[in-house]
């Protein structure tokens, strides 16, 4: 399908009917319809843009005709199921039982099951399979489940390409194939019947991939603040009795939120160096890494992911301090204070010049990180080549972990030296982020020295520890001298 056709709003009066085929649509199949809910409209939509001729099963056809394109002809299921070779099945579970009426009008007939549970593995059996025992004369093919309603009317190039097809049948899942790829998705095979439990479930899961990074972002974010609530609140209620818990909602979470995200873009590049300081170990890089090192290496998109978000709520938070009252009136009070001392000037050149690259490294580091964030996404990521990608990521990753880190020391300044900042002898929060990143940084450069990365490189170009060829060279004296000269390879 081209793509101006995919860019055309599908639900559009009156444009489906007069529009040709477009160019390889297999003009003059008959496809059908059973059901007249979301998704079974949609699905209607995008098969008749596509070329197809389609059929509407509806048990109440004239109630229901308006809500589909003028070209899809809508009638009752059992007309439907004459007329086509192919029915999409868009109905409820529970309702599979009502079709049994045209078990004999169904012999023969591939019925695509798109139905999904309302809970992961809430039957013993999945769909697909149920409707393969209530109609054993069929041939039951499971696809476009993980395609939702949206996409089939924005288009395969606003949502999820991918069709996940099963089936017994080969013949049958070459036909679906064919159906996708005309529709503009993309099928994928997976395997016979027994795969429809597994492929119903996917919908179901909820951000699958996010749950560790969450929990990891979560975790920190809970550390932080506690150890950041101890110094900056309890710390003064205790010790000089006042009363400072309005900092919590803004000043604690500011200073919790750039720690979270620091340390997180730090563990986006440590399991690098420790899968890095594997292969070096064993000589090989054909050792598989152990199954929490596999798992993070696997996370360390989601990881930065929520890194630039931490990132990103802390410049706004920061932007929000001179809004709050506390602040106008501490400020005041320190006008106060200096005219009562009378105290021309306050300039302090040294703080004036930290605070001024405090600021400036910040914006940048939140820059590389916008960048790195946007270039995660997939439709961003699809555009670049694997050098490109490997740049950014890499390359200007590590480089905005290098500037998060003089953000960081610019913050701290001298202050890690002066035995008032230490609370209850706990020492300034941003001293203990730098310990994961610093590791990460000086492993880094170490890395890139001469003879480990030669080392490194020939290693992930195969070369393995221990194992070579051996030659024996005969000496310029004779065939048979003793003298002999070797060389390994």
């Amino acid at each position: 399908m081209s793509r101006g056709d995919m860019a055309k709003p599908l639900l559009g009066q009156g444009g489906a009917a007069g529009e040709r085929s477009p160019p390889g649509a297999p003009a003059g199949r008959t496809v059908g319809v059973l059901g007249s809910g979301d998704f079974a409209r949609s699905l209607a939509v995008r098969l008749v843009r596509s070329g197809f001729r389609v059929v509407v099963g509806s048990r109440n056809p004239k109630r229901k005709a308006s809500l589909f394109p003028a070209a899809a002809e809508v009638t009752f299921q059992a007309e439907a199921v004459k007329k086509a070779d192919i029915i999409f099945v868009a109905i409820f579970r529970e309702h599979y039982s009502t079709l049994c009426d045209l078990a004999d009008v169904l012999v023969g007939k591939i019925l695509v099951d798109v139905s999904n549970n309302t809970e992961i593995n809430h039957h013993k059996e999945s769909n697909a399979e149920y409707l393969a025992s209530l109609f054993p004369a069929c041939t039951v093919v499971k696809a476009f489940n993980v395609v939702s309603a949206w996409t089939l009317q924005s288009g395969a190039r606003d949502g999820n390409k991918q069709v996940l097809i099963c089936s017994n049948n080969q013949e049958a899942k070459r036909t679906i194939a064919e159906i996708a790829q005309v529709m503009g998705f993309t099928p994928v095979d997976m395997g016979c019947m027994s795969s429809a439990c597994e492929i119903e479930n996917i919908p179901l899961r909820l951000l699958p991939d996010w749950k560790i990074p969450i929990f990891l972002a979560l975790g920190l974010f809970l550390c932080f603040f506690t150890y950041n609530l101890i110094r900056q609140v309890i710390h003064p209620y205790i010790r000089e009795q006042k009363n400072k818990l309005y900092k919590i909602p803004i000043e604690v979470v500011n200073t919790t939120l750039p720690c979270v995200s620091y340390v997180m873009l730090s563990l986006v590049y440590l399991p690098g160096v420790l899968a890095a300081c594997s292969q070096l170990y064993y000589g090989t890089k054909y050792r598989r890494f152990p199954d929490w090192l596999d798992q993070w290496l696997q996370h360390r998109k989601q990881i930065g992911l929520l890194s630039f978000f931490c990132a990103a709520l802390h410049a706004v938070y920061s932007l929000c301090l001179p809004m709050r009252r506390s602040h106008r009136y501490l400020l005041i009070e320190t006008a106060v204070k200096q005219a009562m001392e009378k105290k021309m000037t306050v300039w302090v050149e040294e703080e004036v010049w930290r605070m001024e690259i405090y600021i400036s490294v910040g914006i940048i580091a939140l820059g590389l990180l916008s960048l790195l964030a946007i270039t995660s996404l997939p439709s961003i990521a699809n555009s670049l080549n694997w050098r490109e990608f490997s740049f950014i990521q890499s390359s200007l990753g590590f480089l905005a972990l290098v500037i998060s880190t003089l953000h960081t020391l610019t913050y701290g300044w001298s202050r890690a030296f002066d035995e008032n900042q230490y609370k209850f002898y706990l020492p300034p929060t941003y001293t203990l982020t730098l310990l994961v990143p610093c590791t990460v940084i000086i492993a880094r450069v170490i890395f890139s020295l001469p003879c480990i990365q030669h080392r490194l490189l020939r290693i992930r170009r195969g070369w393995e520890k221990g194992r070579y060829v051996k030659f024996v060279l005969p000496s310029a004296t004779g065939e048979f001298s003793s003298g002999e000269t070797s060389s390994n390879v």
